[in-house]
This record gives structure tokens, sequence and C-alpha cells, in this order.
């Protein structure tokens, strides 16, 4: 099972970015749905969609109906590995429709055809020709404060996560960027990821908009997260996390949504909202009415 899971954060439209994205790629699948079940502070209706749990080619996805606090940005986006022309002209046709491009689509040293878009959820995508074992890679860019720390990160992530590797460093080979990343990927837990330097002037920077969902096995991993990841206590909220480059995670355990779904869902959702650090044994003693 995937263990680290990209959640996109929405205002109201995870259910209309599904949709969206169930139009736009081949292979997408819908396998959980959580809905609120007590008054939180996103303000959002009983009833109403919370998370949208869904795959892209086999990547699990979550989408969260968040409120309007947080915005997704190009700090965190998605590389797409096209085999064909066809395919990548396609997915870039129906990604861009009313999105904007933050690198054309054509030919590059590194591709014969890449392209970078946002779509018009504010969701970013690579796409590049090109083969991979894995269709859909999460890429970090470093950027602002945390500039030139992609190395330094890369090395944190693979020390703390089980089963990781570096795969591939590339550095930028003159100017003002000579010896910061301008592509690496590594592995965490056997999932890809990638990681670049931009000394850009970019106006933005990593935030919740998009965080990393660990599902995890007891509270003891729950807490060994806790313990190398969070650097930021005030945002320790609900099983959320902010690692020292900004980064946010969520540590929930498997089968979490049961607990959300259940007859006493409102109750656990009340107790949940009172958590700082997740306590999954106290989640479930309400979820069993005990």
């Amino acid at each position: 099972m995937q263990k680290i899971v990209p959640c996109l954060w929405f205002d109201n439209e995870a259910e209309e970015a599904v949709k969206f994205y169930k139009a736009v790629f081949d292979d997408v699948k819908v396998l959980n749905t959580v809905k609120y079940s007590a008054e939180t502070p996103s303000n959002k209706l009983i009833g109403s969609v919370m998370t949208i749990d869904f795959e892209i080619n086999g990547i699990k996805f979550m989408a969260l109906n968040g409120g309007p606090y947080f915005k997704i940005n190009p700090s965190i986006s998605f590389l797409v590995s096209c085999k064909t022309e066809e395919e990548l002209d396609k997915l870039w046709s129906k990604l861009s429709e009313k999105g904007s491009v933050l690198m054309p689509l054509g030919k590059y040293p590194f591709s014969e055809k890449y392209g970078w878009l946002q779509d018009k959820y504010g969701v970013s995508w690579q796409l590049m020709l090109r083969e991979s074992s894995q269709k859909i890679i999460p890429s970090l860019l470093f950027v602002g404060n945390v500039y030139g720390k992609a190395y330094e990160a890369i090395e944190f992530y693979t020390s703390v996560f089980e089963i990781s590797k570096i795969n591939q460093v590339s550095y930028y080979p003159e100017g003002d960027e000579e010896g910061k990343i301008n592509y690496s990927d590594f592995e965490i837990n056997g999932e890809k990821f990638i990681a670049m330097d931009s000394g850009l002037d970019h106006k933005f920077s990593f935030n919740e908009g998009i965080s990393f969902v660990i599902y995890c096995n007891d509270q003891r991993e729950l807490d060994y997260f806790y313990e190398h990841l969070s650097t930021v206590p005030e945002a320790e909220i609900c099983g959320w996390l902010k690692d020292k480059y900004g980064v946010s995670w969520q540590l929930v355990t498997e089968g979490f949504e049961k607990l959300m779904t259940g007859k006493n869902a409102k109750e656990v959702t009340e107790e949940l909202l009172k958590m700082k650090r997740l306590d999954i044994d106290k989640l479930k003693r309400v979820h069993e009415g005990r």
C-alpha cells in the first residue's frame, strides 16, 4: 500500500476537481469519501464532503474541502511521465484548459518534449516524454528562504524514512545557481520524489495547500514521525505538522477513514479537534463507544 499520499487542499471544489481529473486521465478510481459529521473550523455543512481518496494511474491522492485558508501553488508539483507525444499532447490540452502555463510545451535539453502548467484548480503538472516505473512523481521546489537546501532535505528525508535511497543528483553548472540542484530524484518508502532548487523570485513557498499524508501502523510510528519531522509546534493540530523546510505532513493510521465514518463519527471528529498530536488509541475508544 502507498504509505505517503499527496493531499490537495480546496475550498469547496474537491468533488469538482476529482471529476475533472477523471475526465483528463485514462485511469482514475474513487476509493473513499468521508463527509463532515460535526462542526469544524472550516465551517462546512454537516453531511458535505470533507475528503475524497482517489487514484490516478495507480497513484493515490486525497482531495480535501478545507475552506479558503490555503491555496495550492507550484512549490509542489507532479511530474507525469508520458510514453508517447500523443498522450502528452492530450493531457496538456485538457489540463491547460482555463489554467496557466509555467514553462511552454516544447523541446528542452533534458527532454524531447516537456511542459509545466497549473490547472484551473491551481495544481501544477510537469508533463515529460519519458519512461518511468512510477507514472506520477511529486516534485518539491526549494525557493525563498529554503533555496539551496534541496540536497540537505533529500538527505534528511532519506534518513527519516525506511526503504529510502538517493538515485540521481544533478547540479547547475555555472552562474548564480552554480552548485545548487537543478534536478534530483530519490525514494522514501519505495516511492519516488523529485527535488530542485530555484533562485528565481518566486511569489510562493511550501504551505498546507499540498501536504503529504503518512499512513502509520500504530501510535509508536505516529510518535516516531512527530519526533523526527515536526519543528513548528503551532502547526501541530489534528495530526498535521510542518517540517523544518516548511513542508506540511499529516499523520494518520491505516483505516483512519473508518474512525471518521462509523456510528460515532461525530464524537470521533469532536475528539480529534481537541488534539494537537494524534492519540489513536483514544480515538479508537471513542469510535467503539467506550
